[in-house]
């Protein structure tokens, strides 16, 4: 308040301010005066508006700590958020898993409410149910076109009905919404998937996804696209057009309740093999074996849902799998699912070009960036002689180390090493980039090359498909492999773009997995060991549908996996190919020997819409919709154009009580830096400094009205 009042006595303003000669000017005089007067009454009434501002702003900073509160459009502070619980219970059998995933939608408040959830499912993930428990009533879903399915779902929700819906924007990222939860009450949603075990080198591999890395959304927003269904902090962009609906917000484990956000989790393996040990890279277990069965789960009774829950198994020495058939019958129709792995056989050494792409951007902040760096200096360490490199790193920009490849020599790698270990994470995750420059880098001298890819990511863009097609239309005579990075990265993108770059893939979880994942990656790099595949199930003068329809080459301990729909278990399956050196190589499968299984129709249909999905990308065209919603429809499996939808035809919500819409987040991968979080609005101190910025700016205009006025 002195500070006002000087400015207020003309006795001292000579002292305080450079007087200014000036004509005089009665009229103008006036209208500074009262400029000044309105200015600083404006100015007491914000410092009078600031205090209790200030003590709001403290207040719910301290109260209910671990408590996530979101605002509303007045800015008016709302309920505490939806809490979430879930479980996983897994059955694994042969190759495929069967996962029955409850979700439990808590209402903490005592006003209704709508729970909004993105989440990752495993990206080879075929999503085959939905069920709405309120209570003792059990309510089944089933698919309708996505359209429509958002139409059922809206109308219940308005009508004030209990109602859920389940829809996928990728293969691995899907939308759960749950209409009129009761205050204070629950409501489960029980999702049912299945998904194929991974085998590789000897052993197989489960990954149950529950967090994600929040992805980068390349291009201008398209402001004019929000609307009921708006979900996410980021905008649609004219290069993702669903960027609201696949970014959920990110916080802490201590931004929510803390009863929310955990899983229980429940495996049952039977392999049909004697099993040597189970393992975990991600959580301490504990353990049951019994021969060819194990049962599995988390040491701890709920696990923080911060990353990914990976389960490996291997079978006892000398028992591992060389190949293997199942076999279902659904609705009359016969499906057989084949495995064959190809011979350990190492091909001669080849001279390679290797370029290392690394992804340096602010997703890779924390662990993953460490991960990264090790994970690239493990592939200079694996060049020999006559090899040349060369190394990039991207975020919001590309940049090569060197102009070009070079020789994989003494001073090149040291410089090398240095450039790596001083990498940082910041920035955007600009893939597109460096995708051009390593598909479209010349070579460098020394004559002919295989020429080879490794991009080090966690994956977290939103733009997956436009990246396929670069890949697919820039590789010529390239192969791409890549390595995941991180607690919970985007394997769908990883195992796509791997596919389309005609190489493989791996994942790195922590710092210890460096050594054995990279190990057997470059291994696999040195060359497939099986090539010019030819897969020929028996004549039934009919013709067949295998997926995958056309099997790629085959890489060192990476088996071939595929089904078939209409073929009776008899007969011989015959695999042949062509070994390094030109060597001829076939083995045959006795059909009758199929052992029995389920879930292998889904596995097809979600094969078949796979293929027609890329067949339409290579040809630059839309995929049939109406093809792709009949199969869905028919095998009960969604796809991007249908979703899962459930309603209880009774009303719940009086018409007398109005309902609210919380989107509920996803915590901070484990590893990650801060700088990936991404709020909700909440009770924030956002008020106050707005009102300290007002008040700034009344002085600024007070001292410069003051410095104006013209001298006595």
């Amino acid at each position: 308040m002195m500070l006002l009042s000087l400015l207020a006595n003309p006795a001292v303003r000579p002292d305080l301010f450079t007087a200014r000669r000036a004509k005089p000017a009665a009229k103008q005089s006036r209208w500074l005066r009262m400029a000044e007067g309105i200015s600083l009454w404006l100015a007491v009434l914000l410092m009078l508006f600031v205090h209790p501002l200030y003590a709001e702003a403290r207040q719910m900073d301290m109260e209910q700590p671990g408590q996530l509160y979101l605002m509303n459009d007045q800015n008016a502070r709302q309920q505490p958020a939806v809490i979430l619980d879930s479980e996983f219970q897994v059955r694994v059998s042969g190759l495929l898993a069967q996962t029955r995933l409850t979700r439990t939608f808590r209402n903490a408040s005592d006003q209704w409410q709508e729970g909004i959830f993105v989440f990752p499912l495993p990206d080879k993930a075929t999503v085959y149910g939905l069920r709405m428990t309120i209570g003792e009533r059990e309510i089944v879903g089933h698919i309708e076109p996505k359209a429509k399915a958002r139409q059922t779902y809206e109308r219940a929700r308005q009508a004030g009905q209990h109602a859920a819906t389940l829809e996928q924007h990728r293969p691995n990222l899907f939308t759960s919404r749950v209409a009129n939860i009761p205050p204070g009450e629950s409501v489960q949603v029980e999702i049912r998937y299945q998904q194929p075990v991974a085998y590789k080198h000897g052993e197989f591999e489960l990954r149950l996804p529950t967090t994600l890395t929040p992805r980068y959304m390349p291009g201008e927003p398209l402001a004019e696209t929000q609307g009921p269904w708006q979900s996410g902090w980021a905008l649609a962009t004219t290069e993702v057009a669903d960027a609201h609906e696949i970014s959920p917000f990110t916080v802490r484990p201590t931004d929510v309740d803390g009863g929310s956000h955990r899983a229980r989790i429940g495996i049952e393996i039977e392999s049909g093999l004697a099993l040597a040990d189970v393992s975990s890279p991600s959580h301490r277990l504990h353990t049951e074996l019994d021969g060819a069965r194990a049962t599995v789960r988390p040491e701890q009774e709920k696990v923080l849902m911060d990353r990914d829950v990976i389960v490996r198994w291997r079978p006892v020495a000398g028992s591992e799998p060389k190949a293997a058939v199942f076999h279902q019958t659904w609705q009359g129709e016969d499906y057989l699912m084949a495995m064959v792995l190809p011979p350990e056989t190492v091909g001669p050494v080849l001279r390679r070009e290797l370029v290392f792409v690394i992804d340096t951007s602010g997703s890779m902040a924390g662990d993953a960036i460490a991960q990264a760096r090790s994970a690239l200096l493990k592939g200079l360490e694996s060049l020999r002689p006559g090899d040349s490199f060369n190394v990039i790193q991207f975020n919001s920009q590309a940049h090569p180390l060197f102009a070009q490849p070079v020789p994989a020599e003494g001073h090149y790698l040291a410089r090398a090493r240095r450039y790596v270990q001083d990498l940082r994470a910041n920035g955007g995750t600009e893939m597109a980039g460096a995708l051009s420059l390593a598909l479209g880098m010349d070579s460098g001298p020394g004559g002919e090359r295989v020429r080879q890819v490794v991009f080090i990511t966690d994956g977290a863009v939103g733009n997956e498909s436009a990246l396929f097609n670069q890949i697919r239309s820039g590789l010529t005579d390239r192969r791409l492999f890549t390595v995941g990075i991180g607690s919970a990265p985007n394997m769908h993108f990883l195992r796509e773009a791997a596919r389309w770059g005609r190489g493989e893939f791996t994942a790195i979880h922590s710092g210890a997995e460096v050594d054995r994942a990279l190990n057997r990656l470059f291994a696999a790099m040195e060359a497939p060991v099986l090539t010019n595949l030819d897969v020929r199930w028996p004549d039934q003068g009919q013709p067949l549908e295998p997926v995958p329809a056309r099997p790629g080459d085959l890489f060192r301990g990476t088996p071939l996996i595929q089904v078939i729909r209409g073929l009776p278990a008899a007969g011989q399956l015959q695999v042949s190919g062509q070994l390094p050196g030109g060597r001829h190589w076939s083995t045959s499968l006795d059909l009758a020997q199929a052992a029995p299984a389920s879930g292998l129709n889904r596995q097809w249909a979600r094969g078949r819409i796979d293929e027609l999905t890329d067949a339409a990308r290579l040809q630059g065209q839309a995929p049939d919709e109406q093809q792709i919603t009949e199969l869905s429809v028919r095998h009960g499996v969604i796809s991007p154009f249908t979703s899962f939808v459930v309603v209880e035809q009774r009303r719940a919500r009086p018409e007398t009580e109005s309902a609210g819409s919380q989107s509920i987040p996803t915590l901070l991968p484990a590893g990650s830096q801060p700088g990936m979080l991404r709020y909700p609005q909440t009770a924030t101190f956002a008020p106050l400094f707005t009102a300290l910025g007002l008040l700034g700016l009344m002085f600024s205009l007070a001292i410069a009205m003051l410095n104006r006025r013209p001298s006595l």
